[in-house]
């Protein structure tokens, strides 16, 4: 094999331009690796350039151009050979006939993971492009999950490709585009490699949204040249007051990228001439005291702007990203920004993750971003855990990659970080998903307050537990991390499955009773026959089924009575079929027409609806119609209810003030909550109020009309 591989190389090297020779890599890594580490990287080449021979980008390059492209990239982080090497095989298994086991062979089982955790599921068939999208997305993370490295060779991978994106096809460039700057330009950020993500941002902005960056970089040329005697004076003026401090340092001009000058515009409903940070200095000091020290100096210079001093030294971000950010009022009154850090924060605030390989035989700073990344990576394997399908899986991780962060404390004092706008809830579930799951309220700052209370920077948080309680359904309409969605989603869906398999076996039962029969008289036998033909793999899996209204009961019962003559004859004298009876208290798959609002009294009828289960809507409603005969179900109310339904009525009433207030207080004196109240358009002298209560049964809403009806002011009451 390597015999063959190199004398394709050496065609390919005749061709190259200097600055994709091989030599060029080597040299690099020269600097950072052993002699034997880069002959595996060399044979790597060799082995790809064969593999790859023939095939060619869309800018007319020979293929090997974009993996050595790659290595490159990680070669400048100070990557491990072992991820060099994978870089440069990382389209072989995807784009050759190349297997996995020929780089076992070849270059060890850690390589070939790597190629494998960075290859696309090409022999799966998906229903749509975005499906593909978030299985491949899926597969990425769980080998990420395994080896961080993954997704490092994967963002080289996508940053090269968004460097020569120009040669594709318009729709093409933008699709590229917006799943990089909506997927890997934040994950990017989260694993603290700043520099890859501001360069991923600032070629998705100009590729999506060219006009604007055109009109952004030009405002930001006239501002630099404005400004450019003002700035050099203020970093001369910083450079004097730290020599005369004895403070040794290093300081260079810092400016924001256009990208982030359009989202802090976006998002903050600014113009450019009011974002502060467009320019500002980093200040590379030598160690976390000498940055405090800086601090001082420097506000003793310029006056700090009120509010705008943020320790990430104290409290690092998420990303394990420390500094020390003031802006100051600057001549004339313009506002700069400087950021604070040590040599070894600068180096994990430009690379991340990846400093951990570049400073990995020494002790620093360097560690943080490697143990965050742990962290984060256990989060996303429980989302991976919990998530129904790839699609909801991409959903939970987006949600969790885009983040304004907060700091609260626990009561033992511990700093907990949280996005903006997170609720108690989000809290208890970011402490451990089994508080999450039976926390009941929240004590904010020592005071009780509702879980679902938005939570503030510096506040302490208890949670109070019960060990009876679990995730409600209300809970998803205010959280907002993807950790809290992902685990009252999964204890829904679980809750879901039960109460639809319960509810399925009831109405298998009711089907068979035209046959004089129960689910207990099926026999194994025919059980199996049954499963196999509508190829499901578990009794259990039949009734989910069933009872989600996905299957109908009567067709299931059809397949298996076609075997049983005998059980035909029995129907022959028994056609009626006793209606279910609807107690309230069935959970999530049985559900009430919003549209006619049926409660226990009233003539109703179910109708099975495809993956919500049993409806329940009054005998007249006209939706029902709409629904074919064979999905409706004959049902009748339990005579002990178990639960409170919704009910609507209309109120005309005196247009004036306080009848509102006095109609609330006689519905409250009925036992009777209201859960919305509309009020449509003012007639003159009257209105008319639409009102949803919860009843019990149809008495206990006949005595509520009664009671609104004798009050002063109320003209007309009925139901709707």
């Amino acid at each position: 094999m390597a015999s063959v591989a190199k004398s394709a190389s050496e065609k390919l090297v005749a061709n190259y331009p200097s600055r994709f020779l091989i030599s060029d890599l080597c040299a690099l890594l020269e600097t950072y690796l052993e002699p034997q580490y880069i002959k595996n990287v060399y044979h790597a080449y060799l082995f790809s350039a064969a593999a790859h021979e023939g095939q060619t980008r869309l800018t007319g390059e020979p293929y090997i151009y974009h993996p050595l492209a790659v290595a490159r990239i990680l070669a400048g982080m100070h990557m491990d050979s072992q991820t060099i090497t994978a870089a440069i095989l990382h389209d072989v298994i995807e784009d050759t006939e190349t297997a996995k086991e020929q780089i076992t062979d070849e270059f060890g089982k850690d390589v070939a993971e790597l190629v494998d955790g960075v290859s696309k599921l090409t022999n799966l068939e998906f229903g749509s492009k975005r499906e593909a999208q978030a299985e491949n997305f899926r597969k990425m993370m769980l080998a990420f999950a395994k080896d961080i490295r993954v997704i490092i060779i994967k963002l080289a991978d996508r940053l090269h490709n968004m460097r020569t994106v120009s040669v594709m096809n318009y729709t093409k460039r933008r699709r590229i585009a917006r799943e990089t700057l909506d997927i890997y330009a934040p994950i990017a950020m989260r694993l603290g490699m700043h520099e890859l993500c501001m360069e991923l941002e600032e070629l998705s902005f100009q590729i999506l949204w060219p006009r604007r960056y055109e009109v952004l970089q030009e405002s930001v040329k006239r501002t630099n040249v404005n400004r450019k005697k003002l700035l050099q004076e203020v970093e001369k003026n910083i450079c004097e007051r730290l020599e005369e401090a004895g403070i040794v340092s290093r300081i260079h001009g810092r400016e924001k990228n256009t990208y982030s000058i359009y989202r802090k515009m976006k998002e903050k409903h600014l113009q450019f001439s009011e974002v502060f940070d467009v320019f500002g200095f980093r200040i590379v000091a030598v160690d976390v005291d000498t940055c405090y020290r800086v601090i001082g100096v420097i506000h003793n210079l310029y006056k700090p702007v009120p509010g705008k001093f943020k320790d990430y030294i104290a409290i690092p971000k998420k990303n394990a990203y420390q500094s020390l950010h003031t802006v100051l009022f600057g001549p004339k009154g313009i506002p700069i920004e400087v950021q604070i850090r040590s040599e070894e924060m600068d180096q994990v605030a430009q690379s991340g993750i990846a400093a951990h390989w570049m400073y990995k035989d020494s002790k620093g700073d360097h560690a943080a971003p490697h143990t965050r990344t742990r962290e984060w990576l256990k989060t996303v394997a429980e989302m991976q855990h919990s998530s129904g399908s790839s699609l909801e899986f991409l959903e939970s991780v987006k949600i969790d990659l885009f983040y304004d962060e907060i700091y609260v404390f626990t009561p033992r004092g511990d700093i907990m970080e949280l996005p903006t706008n997170a609720t108690a809830v989000d809290f208890a579930y970011a402490v451990h998903s089994d508080i999450g799951n039976h926390c009941i309220a929240a004590r904010i700052n020592r005071r009780q307050e509702p879980l679902s209370t938005v939570l503030e920077n510096g506040q302490t948080i208890d949670i109070i537990t019960s060990g009876d309680a679990h995730p409600n359904p209300a809970w998803l309409n205010f959280i907002v991390t993807a950790k809290a969605r992902t685990n009252i989603r999964s204890y829904l869906k679980n809750l879901q499955k039960e109460e639809a398999g319960e509810l399925g076996l009831r109405l298998l039962n009711q089907a068979l009773q035209a046959y004089e029969k129960t689910w207990e008289d099926v026999g194994k036998r025919d059980l199996a026959h049954l499963l196999d033909e509508l190829q499901l793999e578990s009794e259990q899996q039949l009734f989910e089924e069933v009872g989600l209204g996905d299957r109908l009961a009567p067709f299931v019962i059809k397949h298996l009575v076609s075997r049983r003559s005998r059980w035909i004859r029995l129907r022959r004298r028994s056609e009626k079929k006793k209606p279910l009876a609807i107690r309230g208290t069935e959970g999530m798959v049985v559900s009430y027409g919003k549209c006619c609002h049926p409660i226990p009294g009233d003539p109703v009828v179910g109708v099975m609806t495809a993956g919500k289960g049993l409806v329940v809507h009054f005998i007249k409603c006209r939706n029902i119609g709409r629904s074919s005969r064979n999905k409706w179900i004959h049902v009748y109310w339990d005579s002990n209810p178990g639960s409170e339904f919704s009910a609507e009525i209309s109120i005309k009433t005196a247009n004036e003030p306080g009848v509102l207030a006095v109609v609330a207080a006689r519905i409250s004196e009925e036992s009777s909550n209201i859960e919305n109240i509309m009020a449509d358009e003012k007639y003159g002298a009257t209105t008319t109020i639409t009102v949803l209560l919860t009843v019990r049964d149809r008495d206990h809403l006949a005595r509520i009309i009664r009671a609104v009806r004798n009050t002063p002011k109320i003209y007309k009451v009925k139901r709707i």
